[in-house]
């Protein structure tokens, strides 16, 4: 294989310009692949348009090198080196010429076979192997013309139309389907017609990019049969009529609502049978769970007759539908368009077993569910202990131009064999409508098929008509069996179109006049399939009237009930949210300390290296000061207070799983959860070893590839799957979280008001301004505020035991300053009966501030430790000033609420100024607003000046979230209103921060002595010249 792949194409030189010498091979223009890139029908040349080929030129005369050799000697004295003594050869050698040159010495029917039309014959074949998708017929509108490659003209290879009917060899070493050494003698014309059939029918098929061997056979196997594949009656009545129910659903829909936008499946029904097949197929091989993810197109018809959702309740949202009723603690949200929504079905296949299908909600942004579902199948894997990957799989449904065009394809597909990302394969469908919108194919993509950024992932292609719907059920077939067999992702591209425009009310002529003339007249793929079964005698006119009035009857009954259609009950996915509660049902507030037992016994395993693990001696001496750490309980610093909440949460039961660029070691070297022995490179990552006989994949620590979107997505769905869990990615720097907008905005943000969704999922960002420039400096804190859904003129119920703040909002966003906090609010996710995202600002420079450490006291659950208050030891919301613990302080002249690591620089200049009468309290947990926090410090400092101070600029940070919040907090206690908020920090800017380290400083020394000035802070000053006048 190694030596037919490396020579082919000299090979096939060789064999040109042996032709071209003998001037009898007439010069063709190709005209491929970059001029045309739509989908065509191909335009064949017979045999008589030829021109003659000369007769078989001598080995002597091949000049080209060939297949391992440099020169035609080398090849002559190989051949008789191998008459002489067959084992003075290569083994590979001897397979050769025993398959050539002894099948033409002993074979009768072999009229004179030299090695050289030997040669010929097996390049021709590949030429199919490789080109013949390039003369399949795809299109089913047949469009334009395909020009045939004329790698696959026999003439070029010196066959002329007398050979046609001459027996020929072609067994190779090693391989599969058509060249294997077994195949019989065969005419060339023979060879020919099977060779049209395997490559040049209804599907093409792309899998010689692949560079393995055994997969490259398998296909061939499967693709170079003697016999075409064939279906009994019994399976073509069942394709037939999972085709009609596809079909006549769409009529339904079109018929009860003209109107409505429904982006019907319309051209591509043959989409249904082949996903119902491919379902049946998968079962048999072992697969229980099935996630899917697809764009809008065909969602429907997907849901009602593949995930099996009810119709009545698709009709009643088609008339409009109605809240669900009758449910404690009921929560409904926004609600989202038909064409959104999601749902999950236990499904009975052909083989008597059942299959569970989720299909997962997502937003208009096409491919951006593609991770998320990705990352859900992922974590059921885990949750299901199925490690080698076979029972859960997921399945994506793409468009033509959306594959080609959307980034996160290929950073979805880049995933897919990373061993903390890799699900065993994703089956890809492309719904090929051979248009994106209004754009046409050779506006969308450079390359000649949607589908070749898969190539990159040695992915196999298959090719199909979509109105061939039974070379839609077995490309599904096949694709099924190549992912249970090889693990790896597969592609289905359904070359079809639509009937209609974009949705049903788009006039799709405005731009495809052509096309649409076409589809105008073309019949629908069940008239097709109809006519070839009558033609057929299998299935008569009777037959096809009886499950159309069956599929009719049924829509028509299911029409009628959907008038009083009511939901009954939330659709959760996973049995694992049973007993979870809504944002409308309470949820009591827990405690999140630990023993102390626990605390050293973890914090002991988290500081042991093994004891001949060779780590780097800035490493070992790290470790060294994290067991001082916890030995004395002092000092702890922001790496230990996490390995102690990720380790508790482990002791505890919870999965816990971190993944991010550079996240094993942190982007500032902080981290260190995977430590490299520096002499045999074996790795140790003490979180894998808390617990005696832990799960290895019970924690996870995982850097990712240099992506945001695709592995947030993923991390967003893995965190879908089962609430106990704590599912955290990280930015390398958190303004490189704007590549993965698309998730915050449409999914994290506002999935659980759209679609029901919870999720618990943290993200950490770092932030702060430490003179980094305007990249490197802000986390875009705004903009999550900003996407915040509480309302800041309206104050919640804020009494501890009717507290429902966090769970009717969309999520939490903090920006927390001690180890001990982080530490609770990362166990806090895990301790309620509810979830939220949890969006962190972590720090940089605080990571190693000498004044931003812990004691373990503030860790632990004892009562009188530092932290624990009536309902234990918990996350402090805000943070209030510890000069000043009186309830009252009339003395205190400014009272500067500030958030982040800024308090850490204006305590050190208050201490330096001596500034007694100004009290600082950090706003921890910055959304939903801790109001009655907030008010408390209020009365605390009747007199105080109030003050917001930030380091961001005016125009980002937090101030424009948190003035009308404590506006309105100061105004139910008559402190004024949010025009009496002073604000001290940097003044409008485009940029997130200066680029001048210098000007920085300067900037930074400035606000933090405005905020402490003697004079009180001037409302007409504020935020002028670069920073707080």
């Amino acid at each position: 294989m190694a030596w037919f792949r490396a020579g082919s194409s000299v090979a096939k030189l060789a064999v040109r310009r042996t032709l071209a010498r003998s001037c009898s091979y007439a010069t063709r223009s190709r005209g491929l692949l970059t001029a045309n890139r739509q989908f065509h029908a191909s335009s064949p040349k017979s045999m008589a348009q030829v021109a003659p080929v000369p007769r078989p030129v001598p080995l002597s005369r091949l000049t080209d090198s060939f297949l391992d050799g440099t020169s035609s000697v080398y090849l002559e004295e190989l051949q008789r080196a191998w008459e002489e003594d067959p084992d003075s050869v290569d083994e590979s050698w001897d397979n050769f010429f025993r398959n050539f040159v002894g099948k033409a010495s002993t074979s009768p029917g072999i009229s004179g076979q030299t090695i050289q039309e030997s040669m010929r014959l097996l390049l021709l074949v590949r030429a199919y192997q490789v080109y013949g998708h390039l003369k399949a017929n795809l299109d089913p509108l047949s469009l334009e013309k395909r020009p045939i490659p004329d790698d696959l003209d026999p003439a070029l290879y010196g066959f002329t139309e007398a050979d046609l009917d001459r027996e020929f060899f072609i067994g190779v070493w090693r391989m599969s389907g058509f060249l294997s050494e077994n195949r019989p003698v065969q005419t060339l014309r023979a060879i020919l017609k099977r060779l049209e059939q395997a490559y040049c029918g209804s599907i093409g098929y792309e899998y010689m990019h692949i560079a393995d061997r055994e997969k490259c056979n398998w296909l061939r196997d499967k693709i170079e049969t003697p016999t075409p594949t064939g279906y009994n009656r019994q399976r073509r009545e069942v394709i037939l009529d999972r085709l009609i129910w596809s079909t006549r659903f769409e009529n339904f829909l079109a018929a009860k609502w003209s109107s409505a936008k429904r982006f019907g499946l319309e051209g591509c029904e043959t989409l249904i049978p082949g996903m119902k097949e491919m379902f049946d197929r998968a079962a048999d091989l072992g697969v229980e769970t099935i996630v899917i993810g697809m764009p809008h197109r065909g969602r429907i018809n997907v849901l009602g007759n593949v995930v099996r959702k009810p119709l009545r309740q698709i009709f009643s949202e088609f008339s409009g539908g109605t809240k669900p009723v009758d449910e404690v603690g009921l929560y409904t949200g926004t609600g989202d368009v038909k064409y959104h929504l999601g749902t999950s079905y236990d499904r009975p296949t052909r083989g008597g077993k059942r299959i569970h299908l989720s299909l997962v909600a997502n937003p208009s942004h096409l491919e951006a569910v593609d991770p998320v579902v990705v990352g859900k199948t992922r974590a059921k894997q885990y949750y299901s202990n199925d490690t080698e990957r076979t029972k859960n799989m997921s399945i994506l449904i793409h468009g033509d131009g959306s594959f080609a065009g959307q980034g996160v394809v290929y950073e979805t597909l880049h995933l897919s064999a990373l061993p903390n990302y890799t699900t065993g394969g994703t089956i890809h469908i492309v719904v090929n409508n051979q248009v994106a919108f209004t754009t046409d194919p050779r506006s969308g993509r450079s390359s000649e098929y949607c589908t070749d950024v898969a190539k990159a992932l040695s992915a196999p292609i298959f090719h199909v008509n979509g109105d061939d719907v039974e070379a839609v059920v077995h490309a599904c077939e096949l694709a099924a069996e190549w992912r249970q067999t090889f693990h790896t992702d597969v592609v289905i591209d359904i070359v079809c179109y639509r009937r209609f425009g974009h949705n049903e009310i788009d006039e799709p002529t405005f731009t495809q006049p052509k096309m649409y003339q076409i589809i105008k007249s073309h019949p629908s793929s069940l008239k097709i399939y109809q006519d070839k079964l009558l033609e057929s005698g299998q299935i008569t006119t009777e037959d096809i009237d009886h499950m159309n009035n069956k599929v009719m009857t049924i829509l028509n009954e299911e029409f009628l009930a959907s008038k009083d259609h009511v939901s009954q009950k939330r659709d959760w996915l996973s049995a694992y949210w049973t007993g979870f509660k809504s944002p409308e049902q309470l949820s009591r507030i827990r405690h999140t300390g630990v023993k102390p037992e626990i605390l050293k016994s973890v914090g002991k395993a988290l500081t042991t290296l093994p004891e001949n693990f060779k780590a780097h001696r800035g490493v070992k001496r790290i470790f060294e000061d994290r067991a001082k750490m916890i030995e004395s309980g002092e000092g702890i610093d922001w790496a230990v207070g996490e390995a102690l909440a990720f380790a508790t949460l482990l002791v505890e039961g919870n999965h816990v799983r971190l993944s991010g660029q550079d996240v094993e070691r942190g982007t500032f070297s902080h981290r260190h959860a995977v430590l490299h022995d520096q002499e045999t490179g074996q790795q140790y990552c003490p979180l894998d070893h808390v617990m005696i006989n832990q799960d290895e994949e019970m924690f996870t620590v995982s850097n990712s590839s240099l992506s945001e979107f695709a592995v947030l997505g993923f991390e967003l769905g893995y965190s879908m799957e089962n609430p106990n869990s704590l599912i955290l990615w990280e930015a390398q720097f958190g303004d490189f979280a704007n590549t993965a907008q698309v998730i915050f905005d449409q999914f994290l943000s506002s999935g659980e008001s759209k679609w029901l969704r919870q999720t618990g999922l943290v993200v950490l960002l770092p932030h702060g301004y430490d003179g980094q420039g305007p990249e490197h400096s802000s986390a875009r804190l705004e903009r999550f505020l900003q996407m915040s859904d509480d309302n800041p003129h309206v104050i919640p119920e804020m009494d501890p035991t009717l507290r429902k703040q966090i769970q009717e909002c969309n999520w939490q966003v903090v920006n927390v300053t001690t180890p001990a906090n982080y530490f609770h609010v990362l166990r806090r996710q895990i301790h309620r009966k509810f979830r939220k995202p949890l969006i962190v600002m972590a720090p940089k420079n605080l990571l190693r501030h000498k004044d931003c450490r812990s004691n373990l006291s503030e860790f632990d659950d004892v009562q009188g430790h530092p932290g624990f208050d009536k309902q234990g030891t918990r996350f402090k919301r805000l943070i209030k000033d510890q000069n000043f613990l009186s309830d009252r302080e009339e003395g205190v002249r400014r009272l500067i609420l500030c958030s982040g690591k800024v308090y850490y620089e204006l305590n050190e200049e208050r201490e330096k100024v001596d500034a007694k009468d100004v009290a600082i309290c950090r706003v921890e947990q910055l959304c939903p607003f801790p109001y009655d926090l907030i008010q408390r410090e209020l009365k605390r400092y009747p007199n105080g000046e109030i003050v917001w101070c930030q380091e961001e600029p005016m125009n980002m940070g937090a101030y424009s979230y948190i003035a009308p919040r404590l506006g309105t907090a100061m105004k139910a206690l008559g402190r004024g209103t949010v025009d009496d908020v002073k604000y001290v920090g940097r003044g409008p800017s485009a940029a997130t921060a200066t680029g001048f380290f210098m000007v920085h400083g300067k900037e930074q020394t400035e606000l933090v002595g405005k905020a402490l000035q003697k004079d009180h802070i001037s409302p007409e000053l504020m935020g002028l010249l670069g920073f707080a006048a």
